[in-house]
C-alpha cells in the first residue's frame, strides 16, 4: 500500500492532526480534507469511499474520524489493518476524543504516525513497540538543545562585549568633548583680553595646552567617569540583569558553566568530525536490544538508515556506490523515488527519473535497513548481573560485561544499575572504570570510555540495601562509528560521464533501548 496522509479530523472536515507521508503541497491536502464530508452519504454501512484518485479509509471515533488517504491501487485489506493500529494509538495518548485533548497530543500523535508509516509504507510495528519507539530519547533532540544553550551563552558573552565597546566610545567622545572645551576657552582668554595676537596670548594659551597634554596622557577609559546621564550604557545594565539572572540560576541549584567552558565542552559535539564535502553522505544505526537477567536474548532489532546531503546542485546527478556485504538476513528497502532495478543489479543508489536531480540543502534518506533476532550470538555486549542476598537486608552485587562482537569499538558506554527506592549510596568494593550515584534517579552509574578487543570485558562489586529485583532492569547506552551490519559506502560517481565524485561521510551507531530485564 501507499499510504499519502492520515489525519483526525472532525465530522466537517476540520483537521486537528493531519500527517503527509509523501510529498503534497498543504493546498492539496487541505482540499482532500475537506471534500472528505462530501463525499458521506448517509445509510452506508461502509468504512471507505473513493474518488477517481484517491481512497478514503476511515473509522468513527465520537464525534471525530480517524481518516486514511490512500492510492486506490492500494490493497484495502492492509489498509483497514493499518487504521486499526492507528485508531488504538489515538486513545493511548488521548484521555478523550475531544478537539481541546487531541489538539494537546498533536506532537505525541504524530511521531506515534511517524512509526507506523516509513515514506508512505507500513512498518512492522505493534503498539508496544510504538510505545516504546516514542519514549525515546532522541540524540538530535539532545543535539539541537545543546547547540541552542550554547548559541545563548554566546550571545550573552558578545552583549557583554557590546556593553564594553559601547563604554570605550562613550570615553573617547568625553575625551573629544574635553579636547574641544580646552580649545575654547584658550581663544577666549588669548582674543578676548589682549584683542590681537599680542604678548599676553601666549599665556592664554598655556592652559589649554596642558588640558590636551592631560587628556592625551590620560589612555585608560577606567579612570574617567562621566558624570551625567549616559543612555548608550543602558546595555551594561541589561548585563547586569543577565548576571544576576545567572545568580538566580545558581541559587536554585541549575549548574551554570562560562562561555569558554560551555563551547571547549561541545566542541566534539557541533564540529564536524569529517570535513563535510559537497556530497555528503550519513549512515546511522539504531540498536534495541532486550535481554533477561537469567541468560538469553528476547529480542534484538537493528535499524539504519542512509542519509544524502548535496550541498551543490551542479552534484545533484550522481550514483552511489553501496557493498553489502552482511551474511545475516538483512532487510533493505529503497527509497521509492531510488531506481530499484539499478539497486538490485549491482547495489547503486540513484533516481528512477534519470534526468531529475537529487535535492540540494536537505537530508535525504534513500536507503534502509533492518534485522531482527533472537540469537544470543549476534548481541555485541553481554551483561551479566547477579545480585546475592547477604543476610543484613541488602545484596551482594556482581556485574560483569563482555563484548561479544570483538570487531567492534563501542565508545561512552554507561551502564545503569537501579536501586531500591529511599535506599542510601551503595558501598562500591571493586570497579574497573569510574562509577557515579544518581540520587535524583536513585541508581548506580558505571562509566567505560572505550570498550573495544583490548579490554573486552570488566566487573564491578558492591553492596546494596534491597532484594535482587530492585537491581533490575539493566540499562546499558553506548555510541560506536562502525556499524553493526556489514554496509559500506565504496565511491560515488556522476551520471553524466561516470567520474567520480569526493564525498565525505559520517558512520554512527547508539543505543535506544538495551535492557536486560
Amino acid at each position: 500500500m501507499v499510504l499519502l496522509a492520515a489525519a483526525v479530523c472532525t465530522r466537517s472536515g476540520k483537521a486537528l492532526v493531519s500527517r503527509q507521508f509523501v510529498e503534497m503541497t498543504k493546498s492539496r491536502i487541505e482540499g482532500l480534507l475537506a471534500a472528505f464530508p462530501k463525499l458521506m452519504t448517509g445509510g452506508r454501512q461502509h468504512t471507505f469511499v473513493e474518488t477517481e484518485s484517491v481512497r478514503y479509509v476511515y473509522q468513527p471515533l465520537d464525534r471525530l474520524y480517524m481518516l486514511l488517504i490512500t492510492t486506490r491501487a492500494s490493497n484495502i485489506l492492509e489498509d483497514l489493518e493499518t487504521l486499526r493500529l492507528f485508531s488504538r494509538v489515538i486513545p493511548e495518548y488521548c484521555r478523550s476524543m475531544e478537539e481541546s485533548e487531541v489538539l494537546d497530543k498533536a506532537f505525541d500523535l504524530i511521531f506515534a504516525f511517524d512509526e507506523i508509516v516509513a515514506l508512505g509504507y507500513r512498518e512492522s510495528v505493534n503498539l508496544a513497540q510504538i510505545r516504546t519507539f516514542v519514549e525515546m530519547d532522541s540524540h538530535e533532540e539532545k543535539v539541537y538543545r545543546a547547540v541552542r544553550e550554547t548559541q545563548e551563552r554566546e550571545a550573552r558573552t558578545k552583549m557583554k562585549e557590546k556593553a564594553k565597546e559601547l563604554q570605550r566610545k562613550r570615553v573617547e567622545e568625553m575625551k573629544r568633548g574635553s579636547k574641544t572645551q580646552g580649545y575654547s576657552g584658550g581663544s577666549s582668554g588669548g582674543f578676548g583680553v589682549s584683542g590681537g595676537f599680542g604678548g599676553n596670548s601666549g599665556s592664554n594659551f598655556t592652559p589649554p595646552t596642558e588640558t590636551i597634554t592631560a587628556c592625551t596622557q590620560e589612555t585608560r577609559p577606567p579612570t574617567i567617569k562621566p558624570a551625567g546621564p549616559n543612555r548608550a550604557m543602558k546595555l551594561g545594565s541589561k548585563a547586569k540583569d543577565v548576571d544576576s539572572f545567572v545568580d538566580q540560576l545558581k541559587s536554585e541549584g541549575e549548574r551554570v558553566v562560562s562561555s569558554t567552558e560551555s563551547v571547549s565542552k561541545m566542541a566534539p559535539i557541533i564540529t564536524p568530525q569529517v570535513d563535510v564535502e559537497a556530497v555528503h553522505i550519513v549512515m546511522a544505526e539504531d540498536v534495541v536490544v532486550r535481554a533477561g537477567r537469567d541468560g538469553g536474548l528476547q529480542n534484538m532489532e537493528v535499524q539504519g538508515i542512509l542519509k544524502l546531503r548535496i550541498s551543490d546542485p551542479d552534484h545533484g546527478f550522481i550514483k552511489v556506490q553501496v557493498d553489502n556485504t552482511d551474511s545475516r538476513p538483512v532487510q533493505v528497502q529503497t527509497h521509492p523515488n531510488v531506481d530499484r532495478d539499478l539497486w538490485r543489479s549491482c547495489g547503486q543508489i540513484g533516481m528512477k527519473i534519470s534526468n531529475k536531480p537529487f535535492p540540494h540543502n536537505t537530508d535525504v534518506g534513500v536507503l534502509k535497513w533492518r534485522i531482527q533476532t533472537s540469537d544470543d550470538s549476534h548481541v555485541p555486549l553481554s551483561i551479566n548481573c547477579w545480585p546475592q542476598e547477604n543476610g543484613a537486608g541488602g545484596c551482594d552485587v556482581n556485574i560483569e560485561y563482555n563484548l561479544e562482537n570483538r570487531e567492534m569499538q563501542l565508545n561512552e558506554v554507561t551502564i545503569t544499575i537501579p536501586l531500591a527506592p529511599g535506599a542510601p549510596p551503595p558501598i562500591v568494593n571493586e570497579c574497573e572504570g569510574e562509577h557515579e550515584y544518581d540520587r535524583g534517579h536513585c541508581a548506580l552509574v558505571w562509566r567505560i570510555p572505550v570498550i573495544d578487543k583490548t579490554a573486552p570485558t570488566a566487573s564491578m562489586d558492591f553492596t546494596a540495601r534491597g532484594a535482587p529485583d530492585n537491581f533490575f532492569p539493566v540499562r546499558v547506552n553506548f555510541t560506536s562509528t562502525r556499524l553493526y551490519c556489514d554496509l559500506k559506502v565504496l565511491g560515488v560517481v556522476s551520471t553524466s560521464d561516470g567520474a567520480p565524485v569526493a564525498f565525505s561521510q559520517e558512520v554512527l551507531l547508539k543505543t535506544n533501548v538495551y535492557e536486560i530485564d
